[in-house]
């Protein structure tokens, strides 16, 4: 436990320290939230007007749990990058000949990935308020430990691409060629609906599909929308035919991390 510790605390000082880092990590999410937000939104609620009969229809709250989602992805993904980094510089060789087993090694990396997306996520949330969104008391204690679970998700798979990879640069263009597909299938940005048949197999087989689904059914009052509604904004998930539940997600996320973590280990342990 102490070695899981000391590797969270390590990378949580290097981003606290830093600011750049923290500052800039901002603006893709910003900018995310700008040109379809902003720019699309009238676009958006126009076309949900039209189909469903309902004017007050509010695309940026829908899209906002998405730009959540985003953030946790790509910080806890990019975080890892940190593995490449002490693997360069001699600190990942110290503590893997240290008596840290390879599983708290992997756990700890993870840990520190997916508390720094944690809080960077909390901190897209200041924005709420200027955007007119407001969520109750209950609903934010059930999304702190949704958030962080969803960061822990993405932070493993981050550190088992991390793992395979032996340059920075592989890193970035590998990571760049996952992230964006996955945030586009998702249906964290606009809804995926009538989608041809392989679109539809690839959304169902991506884990980001499942996080902002969670998202969305904390953070938007999705049993008060009309059915139309929440048809024709994707809000009605499905597994391969089968309705998603809460629980389904919740536990495959769970799994997913999990699996990702033991192949990252493995991994650790051929290389080194």
């Amino acid at each position: 436990m102490e070695g899981i510790i000391a590797i969270w605390q390590r990378d949580m000082i290097k981003f606290f320290r830093d600011r750049p880092r923290m500052i800039g990590s901002f603006s893709m999410p910003i900018l995310f939230l700008i040109v379809f937000g902003v720019g699309m939104g009238g676009a958006m609620e126009s076309l949900v007007a039209s189909g469903t009969g309902t004017e007050d229809f509010n695309y940026v709250e829908f899209i906002f749990p998405g730009i959540i989602s985003m953030t946790l992805l790509m910080t806890s993904i990019f975080s890892s990058l940190s593995v490449i980094q002490d693997r360069d510089f001699g600190y990942m060789r110290e503590i893997l000949v240290s008596p840290v087993s390879r599983v708290n090694i992997a756990i700890g990396k993870m840990l520190g990935s997916a508390s720094v997306a944690f809080v960077q996520g909390v901190m897209m949330l200041v924005l709420m308020p200027f955007l007119g969104i407001t969520i109750d008391f209950v609903s934010f204690l059930q999304l702190l430990p949704v958030m962080f679970m969803i960061a822990c998700a993405f932070a493993s798979l981050g550190l088992l691409v991390a793992s395979l990879l032996n340059s920075m640069q592989g890193f970035q263009l590998v990571v760049n060629i996952l992230v964006m597909p996955m945030i586009f299938m998702s249906g964290a940005l606009f809804p995926l609906n009538n989608m041809p048949g392989w679109v539809d197999f690839l959304v169902t087989l991506n884990p980001v599909t499942y996080g902002v689904d969670l998202m969305k059914h904390i953070m938007i009052d999705v049993e008060n929308l009309s059915s139309m509604v929440r048809e024709e904004m994707g809000l009605n998930l499905t597994f391969f035919g089968q309705p998603v539940t809460t629980a389904g997600e919740v536990i495959f996320l769970l799994g997913f991390t999990a699996l990702l973590i033991l192949l990252a280990t493995l991994t650790f342990r051929r290389k080194n």
